[in-house]
């Protein structure tokens, strides 16, 4: 079973959860109506069923080979990616000054989730130069930007980031690649990268390494980073000093080419500073939230084509009969249990996408809009909003992927089924672009603290009051939906007083200890307020006479992760308000 594009509830998830409506409503998107915003998605969604989709298991079959330093990607890759840039899908956010079309994120990331659920080793790499052309419009040179962001805009040529290193994962501040000063404005670049995905490929005729170095005078630590431009091949058309030493063998996406990067084998390679001396790691960092939240919709990507491929498959899979069955085997999609595991992929992907798109429609309005105070609370709710977008959606796509492989049963297990490959691209997500403990870290210790507590109790208070509508309409198919969503939300209130209490006391221990299971329990209690926002949606739709069935599942998914999944709040907030007592006896346990 192929992919199909989940666009009607893509854009009902726009509109009545992101607020795609409100914000044109508001003037901040311009002439982009969501009648418009459909139709390119309607394209999008082609484009990715059609030409993407049917690419990923030969992909995944075939992967990528090194030969001579070069790197040849997966039938029809090449081909694919013309069409894909051609018709202007590399080119929708970028600025229009460098010939981008400057729609909103929240657009561009609802078709980033289509084109990763068509294939996420083709959608990971163009994430990558969409991010670096924003490091680059935001800190780079005039002349660099004349130079190269046309040709990344239209995706003529691609981009990476290069961060990692043998001896540095996560830990920047052990980086050791070398900028020397080559006196005549450029810098010589030498050190190895590793986990460089799009290093090398033959998709277009050009490479633009975004790389960190340091200087020999830099100071220790991050502090001493810098930021580097180094293409692979300079203006004049000679080959810089940069090459791919080697292909990772991974568990999954193996028709994205991940490297490993060797600068300077011979005199250095050239490189431009983007920003200033330094400084690097504030430039790098614009690059990495937008590849955050990309990630996130990658995790919904995988969630999404796992469920819709277990789906299809229950539906034609035929054992054991089901209650009350006449005779003969049934459909598994008839068994509670079948049934439960189905709800539980459809509802966490609901809530994850819901999540992923509210934080888009916030960096949208912390760019656009005009007020500096309006810009000021919407940037701290995309940063609030961000750490949960990428690690509860990472998350739940490897979880919905193995439910996926438990729905098709021993077939799962079977490589031919195309169920394995989900869960084996899936499981990438929540370790790089900062693994989502690192995520946990930064919302409870750098997030919740914004504006004095401010921002994360503006957003509890938007739970609460979706809750009240529930409670106000108190209509018979909600069932239990707003006491448990009302008791998750309490959960949420009563573990952030307490950590932000922790993180302003400096009780390290106590932050960390708790911060992942606080994650999870801020995305239950967001997802299920979503969810909520968009059964209520669909009930007013429905009593205003449009007779879309969608409408009655819409409601009856809600009730479902209100009743079955986000009853484990209050197991959560347990877990973070005692569990750093663990930490006494951690050393003796895992030496035990």
């Amino acid at each position: 079973m192929t992919y199909r594009a989940p666009v009607p509830d893509i854009v009902f998830t726009m509109r009545h959860v992101a607020g795609l409506d409100r914000a044109a409503a508001d003037g901040v998107y311009g002439d982009l109506s969501a009648d418009l915003a459909a139709t390119i998605l309607e394209e999008a969604g082609r484009f990715a069923n059609d030409v993407i989709a049917p690419l990923n298991r030969e992909g995944d079959r075939h992967g990528v080979t090194l030969k001579g330093g070069a790197v040849t990607t997966a039938p029809g890759w090449k081909q694919a990616y013309k069409a894909w840039t051609e018709a202007g899908w590399n080119a929708l956010p970028g600025p229009v000054e460098y010939g981008g079309q400057g729609l909103p994120t929240l657009l561009n990331s609802a078709c980033v989730e289509m084109w990763n659920s068509a294939s996420m080793a083709f959608g990971i790499g163009p994430v990558l130069t969409m991010g670096a052309i924003e490091a680059l419009v935001q800190h780079a040179s005039d002349d660099l930007k004349s130079r190269y962001l046309e040709k990344l805009v239209s995706g003529e040529w691609t981009a990476t980031m290069n961060l990692t290193e043998p001896q540095a994962g996560s830990d920047l501040a052990a980086i050791r690649s070398r900028a020397e000063r080559a006196g005549d404005g450029t810098y010589r670049i030498t050190g190895q990268k590793i986990f460089i995905t799009y290093g090398e490929h033959d998709l277009t005729d050009n490479i633009v390494h975004l790389v960190l170095a340091r200087l020999p005078d830099a100071p220790a630590g991050t502090r001493g980073i810098s930021l580097f431009l180094v293409p692979k091949f300079l203006a004049d058309g000679t080959r810089n000093d940069v090459r791919c030493h080697s292909i990772e063998h991974k568990l999954g996406i193996h028709a994205s080419p991940t490297c490993t990067m060797i600068f300077g084998d011979n005199d250095g390679a050239i490189g431009w500073l983007v920003g200033e001396e330094n400084r690097g790691l504030a430039c790098m960092f614009t690059m990495m939230n937008n590849a955050r939240l990309a990630v996130g919709l990658q995790g919904v990507a995988i969630a999404e084509r796992a469920y819709q491929q277990a789906l299809s498959y229950a539906n034609e899979r035929k054992q054991g009969r089901a209650i009350g069955a006449a005779d003969g085997m049934s459909p598994i999609v008839v068994h509670p249990d079948v049934q439960r595991n189905l709800l539980t992929m459809k509802a966490l992907t609901a809530a994850a996408r819901a999540i992923c798109y509210m934080t888009a429609e916030a960096i949208d309005r912390a760019h656009l809009e005009e007020d500096p105070a309006r810009r000021k609370k919407a940037n701290e709710r995309a940063s609030l909003l961000t750490p949960v977008a990428k690690a509860f959606s990472t998350d739940i796509g490897v979880e919905v992927a193995s439910l996926g492989v438990q729905v098709h049963g021993g077939m799962g297990y079977i490589e031919e089924t195309g169920a394995a490959q989900h869960f084996r691209d899936a499981r990438i997500a929540p370790i790089y672009e900062g693994t989502n403990g690192i995520q946990a870290i930064d919302l409870v210790t750098r997030k919740l603290p914004l504006s004095g507590g401010e921002t994360v109790r503006v957003q509890i208070a938007s739970m609460r009051a979706t809750v009240a509508r529930l409670l106000k309409e108190g209509t018979p198919a909600f069932g239990a939906t707003a006491p448990r969503l009302r008791d998750a939300i309490e959960s949420l209130d009563r573990a952030t007083s307490y950590l932000l209490q922790v993180v302003s006391s400096n009780a390290q221990g106590e932050a960390l200890a708790g911060a992942t299971p606080y994650l999870r329990l801020f995305a239950l209690a967001q997802g299920g307020a979503a969810l909520a926002e968009m059964a209520l949606a669909a009930q007013a739709q429905a009593a205003a006479g449009d007779a879309d069935p969608a409408h009655a599942g819409r409601i009856a998914l809600c009730r479902f992760f209100a009743e079955n999944i986000a009853v484990g709040a209050k197991g959560l907030e347990d877990t973070v308000m005692s569990g750093a007592g663990f930490l006494q006896d951690a050393t003796l346990a895992l030496a035990s």
